[in-house]
């Protein structure tokens, strides 16, 4: 077959691995088409040049004589497809501005997009998905924000951008945006907390454990810095203790004879009964309207040269322009005149105590007015005031610092005169009117606490520091630790604390220090408000930096309130005989303090509450009195009364009073001291014919009357000796000596003896045959049941309540209509009693003559009897005896 030249046969690619082919369509006319032999990806390869060439058909089969064309070039474009979304750089961005600024860029987020084609490979657009934020972001994803920010209002912001390709296609995944926003970099006190909580019994606290101080780099040269602890509003300015100030006295080792003028109201103490006063603190307020007389002897009429008057005293500006004395204490003439001779006052912020000297043999001028003038009398707050007066050199202490006074005048000494004086507090007595009858004047505005005036004597500087002495206040954990550099200082009370450095972290670390500490047991619960004042100095000037003062408070928690028990014999019978030496009133008593705790489970729920465990702990606390009160008519002077010897008040806290209404003791000491006491206070009764019974009550208390124990109430009778002499001779008839020992008797049985009455004739005959048969029968099943029960009953004591009877002068009241029970033992008790009467049988007949002459010489003991409730007074009562 010839070849034909003139046709085109091939087309032939140059270049390596080319993913094209060319084919002939047409041999004659030479066309041909280029298509691609696999697929092509344009993010792979864009573009693709290379040379193709043609060839013709006269080759043999070896084709070694085949005709080509000359080269030609081919360029080709691969077109792109919009198959990629765009993809962020990053998976979070983040940023950090101040507030109060606005931002043309706070920072710029970037997508891509994989595609190849500019059209589709261009990111043209973002934005912000998070809807309601003051952010915009434009084309270049630059995002600002739209207003000015503010840390208190937002501290961070997260908002959600998105991003979109020139073809519109958006990004698969969001992406997070962090904003954060710092404050303006204000100088201040940094990581404080306002509100501190202090639980009862805490001890020390810190204050401020991580407190900082921001002064934005500034060159600081030193600090200064007070922490003021403000407790002005509780009690006298603090928490003290509110006992009364008889009780703290003793407590500081005061001298005795100091006289309370204010006093709370009680029937011996009535004259601050129409005063006006503050809850569980003693503290009596004066409108200007109220004045209390002292009634007379209270306070002696001569207080010599050396007395002392002391004083708790709130005080502010006087009312009205022309400002008119205010009387603390005044001792003026009851009648007829209008002198006074001795009085402290107030007036134009000024204390004043006045002294008048009677006239003697020497008329001359004297000191009289003492002014001292204080910017404390006018501040509205609590401050401590003791006079001292040795004269005549007046001494004032206020807040145990001593002052001077600044004015002193003479005047000349009172004329003698038979006017009887009256003592006043809060106002003064004008015993001459100049319209009216005598009244009061010069009325005090304030508040007054724990007035007191010592004759005789004056106080020490020790006794005032104890006397105004403050249970909370501010305290420094580790003094050690505090630095070298660290200059601090308290004031007396520990209510300012003054701190000073040279260097910001040792301030620092001195301040997260500071601590508020709470002595009391009980502390008076509520706020205590604290303020922090600090000042810098940088270098060459005086105060480059202002540091905002630090306003926080300590939220002192409601203590768990003490129950006080007071428990023992609440009832006892003895002879008339012994009452004239005095019988012992409280032998057992106690006194006994219990707080109840809550228990609160982890895993309890809410309709749970109402069944969690109670839990009673004992705690230990002071009492500061105890009354012994008479129930019913008060006691005749005449025969009889309360004593106690006073020996055993000797070395302990307490005083005692005594009058025809009861018995007190007073004083801040411990419950154990207190029944010791208690336990020593016997009732006398030389005339007790007229007298059967006598009952009294006793109530102690804790913090002045704030917690009070229970009522105990005790019921003493008194057995006549005709009675008793009778019931002598019947005993002796029908009862072996050997067996008149003590016996412990049943419940109901006591009652039984204690509503015994003395007996009819008929009524002891019956008696007298009724036992003879018992004591013949039971003879011997009681004989070693009785011994062997008086010898445990030895062991006992005399505390359990129980009835004793004398051995020499049994006295036992029968009544033979009443059921008369064995009591009840098992086999193995009596087994051994029988075995043990054997043996012990002769041993005691023998001694019963010995026993008997002893026991007649001793006292008659007394009848106790436990005192049943309301409901067994009408049982059928048994009476257990051997």
């Amino acid at each position: 077959m010839p070849f034909l030249t003139g046709e085109i046969c091939a087309f032939k690619i140059h270049g390596q691995e080319m993913p094209f082919e060319a084919v002939v369509l047409n041999k004659t006319s030479g066309e041909g088409r280029l298509r691609a032999k696999s697929p092509i990806d344009c993010e792979l390869q864009k573009e693709y040049t290379f040379i193709i060439q043609a060839y013709d058909c006269g080759s043999g089969p070896g084709g070694t004589n085949w005709k080509k064309s000359h080269k030609a070039v081919v360029h080709i474009q691969v077109k792109d497809v919009n198959e990629f979304s765009p993809a962020f750089k990053e998976s979070v961005y983040k940023a950090t501005v101040t507030e109060g600024k606005i931002y043309d860029s706070i920072l710029q987020v970037e997508a891509i997009d994989e595609d190849c084609s500019p059209q589709y490979s261009q990111i043209c657009n973002y934005e912000i998905v998070t809807t309601d934020v003051p952010f915009a972001i434009d084309r270049n994803g630059n995002i600002r924000n739209t207003e000015k920010l503010n840390y208190d209002k937002q501290h961070q912001y997260e908002i959600m951008v998105t991003a979109f390709d020139c073809g519109q296609k958006h990004a698969t995944e969001d992406v997070l945006v962090r904003v954060n926003v710092k404050p303006v970099c204000k100088p201040g006190w940094q990581d404080w907390n306002k509100r501190i909580e202090y639980k009862p019994g805490s001890g020390s606290i810190p204050l401020f454990p991580s407190i900082r101080l921001e002064t934005c780099d500034g060159p600081v040269s030193s600090i200064h810095t007070t922490i003021e602890l403000q407790t002005n509003y509780i009690g006298k300015g603090c928490d003290r203790e509110t006992y009364s100030e008889k009780s703290l006295q003793k407590l500081c080792g005061a001298s005795s004879g100091a006289i309370d003028l204010l006093p709370s109201p009680s029937a011996t103490t009535n004259w601050t009964a129409g005063l006006l006063m503050d809850n569980n603190d003693l503290i009596f307020k004066f409108d200007g309207k109220q004045g209390a007389k002292i009634p007379d002897g209270i306070v002696p009429k001569n207080l010599t040269d050396q007395f002392t008057i002391t004083l708790w005293m709130k005080h502010g500006p006087s009312p009205g322009l022309r400002a008119e004395k205010e009387t603390i204490l005044c001792n003026s003439d009851k009648t007829e005149m209008n002198r006074h001779h001795y009085a402290l006052y107030v007036h134009n912020c000024r204390l004043v105590f006045l002294l008048r000297k009677d006239f003697d043999q020497a008329d001359t001028f004297r000191p009289a007015e003492f002014h001292w003038k204080l910017d404390q009398i006018c501040d509205k707050e609590w401050h401590y005031y003791v006079v001292n007066v040795e004269f005549p050199v007046v001494t004032l202490y206020m807040d145990g610092t001593t002052y001077e006074p600044y004015l002193v005048t003479n005047d000349w000494p009172i004329h003698p005169s038979h006017i009887a004086m009256q003592l006043t507090v809060g106002a003064c007595w004008q015993g001459r009117g100049e319209v009216t009858k005598p009244r009061f004047a010069q009325y005090f505005h304030g508040s007054l606490a724990s007035l007191t005036i010592r004759p005789g004597k004056i106080e020490s500087q020790k006794v005032i520091s104890c006397l105004q002495a403050c249970k909370e206040g501010l305290d420094i954990n580790s003094l050690e630790s505090l630095g070298q550099g660290i200059k601090y200082h308290f004031n007396p009370s520990q209510s300012v604390l003054v701190m000073e450095g040279d260097d910001i972290e040792n301030i620092n670390q001195a301040l997260r220090k500071v601590s508020y500490i709470n002595s009391r047991q009980f502390p008076t619960a509520g706020v205590r408000r604290l303020k922090v004042s600090s000042k810098v100095q940088c270098f060459g000037e005086d105060v480059c930096i202002s540091i905002p003062d630090i306003d926080a408070y300590v939220m002192v928690f409601q203590a768990n309130e003490p129950k006080i028990t007071i428990s023992g014999m609440d009832h006892f019978a003895r002879p008339a005989e012994q009452f004239e030496r005095g019988v012992i009133l409280l032998p057992d008593i106690r006194i006994v303090s219990t707080v109840t705790k809550t228990e609160h489970p982890v895993d309890s729920r809410e309709h749970d509450r109402a069944n969690k465990p109670v839990v009673l702990e004992e705690m230990l606390h002071n009492l500061d009195f105890c009354d012994i009160l008479v129930i019913g008519a008060e006691l005749d002077p005449e025969q009889e009364c309360l004593e106690l010897d006073h020996v055993e008040l000797q070395g302990k806290h307490l005083d005692a009073t005594n009058s025809t209404a009861g018995y007190s003791i007073y004083g801040v000491d411990s419950m154990h001291n207190y029944e010791q006491v208690l336990q020593q206070i016997r009732y006398r009764n030389w005339y007790t014919s007229a007298i059967f019974d006598r009952k009294f009550r006793v109530k102690c208390s804790e913090l002045n009357g704030r917690y009070t124990s229970n009522e105990f109430n005790l019921e003493v009778n008194i057995l006549h000796s005709s009675s008793s002499n009778f019931m002598d001779h019947v005993n002796h008839m029908m009862v072996e000596p050997q067996f008149l020992q003590s016996v412990h008797q049943p419940e109901e049985s006591r009652s039984a003896v204690h509503n015994s009455v003395v007996p009819s004739v008929a009524t002891i005959v019956i008696v007298i045959c009724v036992s003879i048969l018992i004591f013949i029968i039971t003879l011997g099943v009681y004989r070693i049941r009785t011994v062997h029960q008086c010898s445990t009953e030895d062991n006992e004591g005399s505390k359990e309540n129980e009835m004793d009877w004398d051995d020499s002068a049994l006295t036992i009241t029968v009544n033979p209509m009443e059921k008369y029970e064995k009591p009840h033992q098992t086999e193995e008790e009596s087994e051994e009693e029988d075995i043990e009467d054997e043996d012990e049988d002769t041993t005691s007949a023998e001694s019963d003559e010995s026993e008997e002459e002893e026991e007649e010489e001793e006292e008659e003991e007394e009848v106790i009897v436990q005192k049943g409730d309301k409901q067994n007074a009408t049982r059928q009562e048994q009476l257990e005896w051997d």
